[in-house]
C-alpha cells in the first residue's frame, strides 16, 4: 500500500513543479501592422490568389535590368521566356512581393522556373 502512494505523491509533486504555459500574446492591430508597414515605405494590399492583406513595399530599382540579386535591393529576376539558353539579362523585382511565373537571375543565368500565387 505504501509504493503506490509513494508514487501518487512523487507524481503530484513532479506535475506541481512543471512549468506552466505562457499566454499567447495577442496578434497586432490592423493599424498596428498599417503604421508599420507604412514606415518602411509601403502600403497593405490584397495580394495572391487568396487576396491576403499583405505589406507591399516598392524597390526603388524595381525593374532596372540586372544579371544578378547583388544588382538589386530584390530579386533579379526573369520573366516572360523561362527557358533561355545562355546569358540572359533579368529586372530587379518590383515589390517585395512575387507572384506569378518566374525564374531568378543568378550570375546572369535563369534558375528554374516556380509558379507563385
Amino acid at each position: 500500500m505504501r509504493i503506490p502512494a509513494l508514487i501518487t505523491t512523487a507524481a503530484l509533486l513532479l506535475a506541481a513543479c512543471a512549468p506552466t504555459a505562457a499566454p499567447t500574446p495577442a496578434p497586432p492591430s490592423a493599424q498596428t501592422q498599417a503604421s508599420a508597414c507604412s514606415a518602411q515605405g509601403g502600403s497593405i494590399q490584397p495580394v495572391g490568389r487568396a487576396q491576403i492583406p499583405t505589406c507591399v513595399v516598392p524597390y526603388a530599382d524595381g525593374g532596372k535590368a540586372c544579371a544578378d540579386k547583388s544588382d538589386c535591393q530584390g530579386q533579379c529576376v526573369l520573366e516572360g521566356n523561362l527557358e533561355p539558353q545562355g546569358p540572359v539579362t533579368g529586372a530587379c523585382q518590383k515589390t517585395n512581393r512575387q507572384f506569378g511565373c518566374y525564374a531568378r537571375v543568378v550570375n546572369g543565368k535563369a534558375t528554374a522556373a516556380i509558379c507563385v500565387d
